[in-house]
Parts: structure tokens; sequence; C-alpha cells
């Protein structure tokens, strides 16, 4: 369990890599369907070829979809066929013989709503947090999404991943992706410094739009108004001012002028 895109996926095929045992992998939704019984005779097919196939490894991505906490006594069912299809699953589970050699894995971002019975021993009851990547593991995952790509000296790595706090491993890649558009669209197969910054920025800031950009006219309007502010804003304090000027951006809404433009003659 832990945030998207931290690797849940990717850890249990190298599991099942690393065992070299035959790897089955389904996602939750796979087995909801409309029609009652359907999910539940899906679960039923896939363990039977599992056990013929053992020793194997099952894994479930995004179990929350069947793993859904089950409604009190009394309430009104909203899913019928989903319950149905955790109930089987559930069966399917406590059935196991320690020498058939099936073990069942699971990925979820959602853990606290699974039914408490999924969690409990003999089940799901080991459970893995995988965090977002710290430093070291930005800079490593990092060095896999660049390899292949020509940087420049003035690329750092370190930097980058210092840059980049709390971003998992797709935003890093997005990451990538971005700063390689950049060093297209100037016409270079180089990546630089510059086009990390810009791909960072635009990731968490947004696309920088060309009609956000100031005219000169409308940056000496914007100047007028702001010193304008600044000297009342002083006369009224006694020169200390208490409302500091805005600093028009290049981003978001385009500065301007409250109350209009004012004549500049």
């Amino acid at each position: 369990m832990g945030p998207p895109s931290t690797g849940k996926t990717l850890l249990a095929r190298a599991v099942a890599g690393e065992a070299a045992v035959p790897f089955f992998s389904v996602t939750g939704s796979s087995f909801v369907e409309m029609s009652v019984g359907v999910g539940a005779a899906r679960v039923r097919d896939l363990f039977a070829e599992v056990r013929k196939r053992a020793p194997a490894i099952v894994f479930v991505d995004e179990i929350d979809a069947i793993g859904r906490r089950r409604s009190s006594s009394g309430m009104v069912v909203a899913n019928d066929e989903r319950e149905q299809t955790l109930n089987q699953l559930l069966a399917e589970m406590d059935g196991f013989d320690p020498a058939t050699g099936v073990v069942v894995l699971a990925a979820t971002n959602r853990p606290e709503v699974l039914d408490p019975a999924l969690l409990r021993p003999g089940r799901f009851d080991r459970q893995v947090t995988i965090p977002l990547p710290n430093l070291a593991e930005r800079r490593a995952t990092l060095e896999v999404h660049y390899r292949g790509k020509q940087l420049d000296t003035s690329v750092d790595l370190d930097v980058v991943a210092r840059d980049t706090p709390g971003s998992s491993g797709a935003d890093l890649a997005n990451l990538a992706n971005e700063a390689a558009i950049n060093a297209v669209r100037a016409g270079r197969h180089v990546l630089c410094a510059d086009d990390f910054a810009q791909a960072r920025d635009r990731i968490i800031l947004g696309r920088r739009g060309g009609s956000n950009v100031l005219l000169p006219e409308e940056k000496r309007a914007v100047a007028v108004h702001e010193a304008g502010r600044r000297l009342l804003a002083d006369g009224r304090s006694g020169g200390q001012g208490d409302d500091p000027p805005r600093q028009p951006g290049p981003r978001g809404d385009r500065a301007a002028p409250r109350g209009g433009t004012p004549s500049l003659r």
C-alpha cells in the first residue's frame, strides 16, 4: 500500500521475477460485472488455474475495487455482485494449503476502505507500505529516466533530485519528458539545466501563456498605478507604508490597474 505511482505493481513483478515462478496479474475492476455471479466465477476460474501451475504468485492490483468494506446488517446493499465477488475471494484464500505454494499479493492506495476480513491473519496480514521516494531514490529514478538521453555538463541530477521533493516515479518521468520537449522546441538534442527548470515550472505552475506577458505600455501603466498607491500609503502612515505594491507576474490573470488604465500623458 502507498500513494499512487510509487511502484507497487513494479515491486510485485520484481518479486515474481526473483522467485522465478508463474505470475498472474489481474486488476480488481476486472472481476466486477453487472450480472450477478460473473465476478465470483472469474475468481474461481483464476484460482483453479493458479493451483494447476503452483508454485505461483497471484497479484491483484487495485484490490479496493472489490475489497471494500461490506455493508452492515440492516443496510441496503448497493452492489450485491461486488460483495459476492469479495466473498468468493475470501473463500478461495481460506482454502489454501501451505504446501500448495500459492502466494497472493495485492496493491491499493486506499487501505482504509478495505474489508477487515481481508486483513485478518491468514489472508493479507502482511502489509508493506511503500512511501514516496527520498532524495537518493529520486536520484536513482532520474538516472533510469534519462538513460539514453544526452545531458549537458550543466545538468546535475543531484540538484534536480533536491528540487523535486515529494515527487513520485511518475512525476519524475513526466519531468524527464517535459525537459526533452523543451529541448526539442529549442532545436537542441542535448538537455541543459534550463530545460529542467522550465519543465519543473510548467508542471507546478502550468503552461506559460504568451497572452499573459505584459506589453510595454501595460508595464508602464502598472508602474504608475503602484507608485501612486505607494505615495498614498506613505502619506497616510507618515512615511511608513503598510500596503506593499503588487508584483505583477507572468502567469495567471494579466495584472492591470484597478479602475482602468490612467492617462499617461
